[in-house]
């Protein structure tokens, strides 16, 4: 946590989450369960690994996401998402909503995006419970 521009809640928030990439990988962690980097460097969008290693950092630095060593491969990380990455949820939720909303959304790939705006406040809290168990616990 750093030096910012203002200290108004919309540019905090975007100057720790309004970049290309970093939505991208909290998405991954949050609904892809990728939880190594291979993973996330693997997904759609094509990330750069300088860039995917920069965003973590960046990310685990303003406590969004945590980085342990793997107990299987003694040079893998998991990354998990902190109490503060898991209140994204609605957000994430919000933005799939503007997307269908508002762009040509591929149906098969917004199928869990779709499932997840239409399922409410309680899918949302059933979502949060397993994001705690897997994450936080």
């Amino acid at each position: 946590m750093g030096n910012y521009r203002s200290r108004c809640p919309i540019n905090l928030t975007v100057e720790v989450i309004g970049d290309k990439w970093s939505l991208i990988i909290i998405r991954g962690i949050m609904f892809d369960s990728k939880r190594h980097f291979r993973e996330l460097l693997n997904a759609e969008e094509k990330i750069a690994s300088n860039i995917l290693t920069d965003r973590l950092n960046m990310l685990e630095r303003e406590g969004i996401i945590t980085k342990s060593p793997d107990p299987d491969h003694k040079q893998k990380y998991i990354y998990s998402l902190t109490a503060a990455g898991i209140d994204l949820l609605p957000l994430m939720i919000e933005i799939g909503a503007w997307s269908f909303k508002h762009r040509d959304v591929d149906p098969e790939k917004g199928k869990y995006a779709e499932m997840l705006v239409k399922g409410g406040k309680e899918l949302q809290k059933e979502i949060r419970k397993k994001l705690v168990k897997e994450h936080l616990n």
